[in-house]
């Protein structure tokens, strides 16, 4: 898969240091992986969930949220956001 935006990882990860090795490993996975449909990638990631157009992975040990919409007929992972719990709790990014 092709992850676009890792912009988003690296400024998350500037301000939440724990976070870092976690954000690496995921997107290791991610660009490694070519996912066909949303039950292949939640047999590697088994607690990412569906939430309207949006995946929602948990990162660091579910101490966080990313928010990505993936394509799989293009291959292609669009991060929305890194979020702490209590910025994911807000739901402001469904409305994005």
């Amino acid at each position: 898969m092709h992850v676009i935006a890792k912009k988003a990882l690296i400024r998350f990860w500037g301000s939440h240091a724990d976070a870092k090795d976690p954000l690496i490993a995921w997107h290791s996975i991610c660009e490694k992986e070519n996912f066909e449909n949303f039950a292949q990638l939640k047999q590697t990631f088994r607690l990412a969930d569906k939430v309207g157009k949006f995946v929602v992975f948990n990162i660091g040990g579910n101490k966080y949220r990313l928010v990505a919409i993936v394509h799989f007929k293009y291959r292609k992972i669009y991060i929305r956001g890194v979020l702490s719990h209590r910025e994911y709790d807000k739901e402001h990014w469904k409305r994005e």
